[in-house]
């Protein structure tokens, strides 16, 4: 992803100066006159009480029950209960968090900005509001599947690509709308579209009332008609927070809240791509070549056929060798051909981390492997998917970005640009599991293409939604639960970026 959405900078509220009284000296016309004498000062006039009313400390602190519901695509969270502060991350909408019961301040936030958990403040308006019962919660069936591979349903739009439905459209507003839809039996499509989403979702109450869908604030602005919003582009990929059977049809409820055909659309087909995670003291390696036989040895030590080592399965080779280099042996007790493996170098510790016992990230482009750490010991591998430029310049190429870089932002989902996409998909919606490392180069899963272990991006590093998924969940800084982003000017867990 070259081109990403990047997080601006804060939007700069007017300063309001208060009254000062004049600074103590002379006058600017200096009185040469003798001075006179002057009656006395009148008393002061009794001070007038303070009617502010207090509000305890309590009040000021999320966990008292008192909720706040997101009602955009990002709502951002602010270090401090001022529209200057810096940004710790966002909401998405439909999501509800505690907070304060009473506003922390309204610098540059009229409503108030109210503290929430587990940290940082939020300013009530056009992103957020108190009513955690507001119909935002009600269309919004649950947030993403935080630690799945696969955090939302992902389809993809085909020809003709499908209309994005305000409501659940009736029978007759599909025919108006589309033409010719369903049919007796279902396609090819149809069926194995359903065999890969999965049994549909249970009806919200929401959408059986037959009111329109709100549109979270941000979302992508389309013209309106009565029952739809227009047509998605083709090979437009979607995340879906939810799937309904509606009028013999499956239709998908998309993350800004329009409801698409699935039949109109191709069910993302889930990578099988599983790093390994390092549990004993070893070199993680991976097969290649299609897979490989297995041996175990026998009573005698005659290394045997075991079973099969599929393609890209991932090992912890314990450095014991045997046959003169030809067979080196796993930490399940299989010995496997090393000239089918593609074996991780273990990185040097070029920056004290190792030492500390920190977590850090290497990425090897020639070798098309990460590996991630804990102080000296490698935890977890995986293949990766660097830029097509292999080692070239970035600047002009697709090439990633070699260095040492800290993770800068971590989001659950975000939207993508055609940079990152292939003639699967062009228009990449709610990637899953993004850690942006450096301008616009991240570590991110993908559910567009299946190549882990060759070069295939346009500067990013690729990995499998489940792979994505367990580093995200790793790395720091940590992302809260109810959250959908956040940001760490100062920079989280080490990437390393190197042939």
């Amino acid at each position: 992803m070259r081109s990403p959405w990047m997080l601006t900078a804060l939007i700069l509220g007017a300063t309001a100066c208060a009254p000062t009284s004049e600074p103590p000296g002379r006058s600017a016309v200096e009185r040469l006159d003798a001075p006179t004498l002057q009656p006395p000062p009148p008393p002061p006039p009794e001070q007038e009480a303070d009617l502010t009313p207090v509000v305890s400390p309590d009040a000021l602190r999320p966990g008292q029950g008192d909720q706040l519901a997101s009602i955009a695509m990002r709502t951002f969270v602010h270090a401090e209960p001022r529209r200057r502060s810096a940004r710790l991350g966002y909401l998405r909408a439909g999501t509800v968090v505690e907070r304060a019961a009473a506003p922390a301040g309204t610098d540059g936030c009229t409503q108030g900005w109210y503290a929430i958990h587990p940290r940082g403040y939020v300013c009530v308006g056009r992103t957020a509001t108190l009513d955690a019962d507001t119909a935002m919660v009600h269309a919004t069936p649950h947030g993403p599947r935080r630690g799945e591979a696969y955090p939302y349903h992902y389809v993809v739009s085909r020809s003709p690509p499908p209309h994005l439905y305000v409501r659940l459209p009736s029978e007759s507003d599909q025919r108006r709308v589309e033409g010719r839809v369903g049919s007796v039996e279902k396609s090819g499509w149809e069926q194995r579209n359903e065999q890969l989403l999965g049994p549909p979702d249970a009806l919200t109450e929401y959408l059986q009332s037959g009111r329109d869908l709100p549109k979270p604030y941000g979302a992508e602005e389309k013209v309106r008609f009565p029952v739809h919003r227009g047509r998605a582009r083709h090979n437009t990929a979607f995340g879906l927070i939810a799937t309904f059977d509606w009028t013999g049809r499956r239709f998908g409820l998309t993350t800004e809240l329009d409801l698409l055909p699935i039949d109109r659309t191709r069910a993302v087909i889930p990578s099988e791509m599983r790093g390994v995670e390092v549990k004993t003291e070893g070199t993680p390696a991976f097969v290649m070549h299609h897979g490989v036989r297995t041996l175990k040895p026998d009573a005698s030590g005659e290394l045997r056929p075991e079973g099969w080592a599929g393609y890209r399965s991932g090992w912890v080779l314990t450095g014991r060798s045997a046959v003169s280099g030809v067979y080196v042996e796993t930490d399940a007790g299989l010995w496997i051909p090393a000239s089918s493996l593609r074996i991780a170098v273990l990185g040097r510790d070029l920056w004290a981390h190792a030492a500390r016992g920190l977590k850090w990230i290497d990425v090897s482009i020639t070798r098309q492997i990460l590996v991630a750490y804990e102080g000296t010991r490698p935890v977890f591998s995986t293949l990766v998917s660097t830029g097509r430029g292999e080692l070239a310049d970035p600047e002009t190429t697709s090439a990633t970005v070699q260095g040492t870089f800290f993770i800068q932002s971590k989001h659950v989902s975000a939207t993508m640009d055609g940079d990152e996409a292939d003639e699967n998909a062009r228009d990449l919606r709610d990637v899953p599991y993004v850690q942006y490392f450096h301008k616009g180069y991240a570590l991110h899963g993908v559910y567009w293409h299946d190549d882990f272990g060759k070069v295939k991006s346009n500067g990013c590093v690729n990995m499998s939604p489940a792979d994505a998924a367990w580093l995200f969940d790793w790395t720091e800084p940590v992302v809260p639960a109810a959250w959908h982003g956040v940001i760490h000017e100062k920079g989280g867990t080490l990437v390393y970026v190197h042939p």
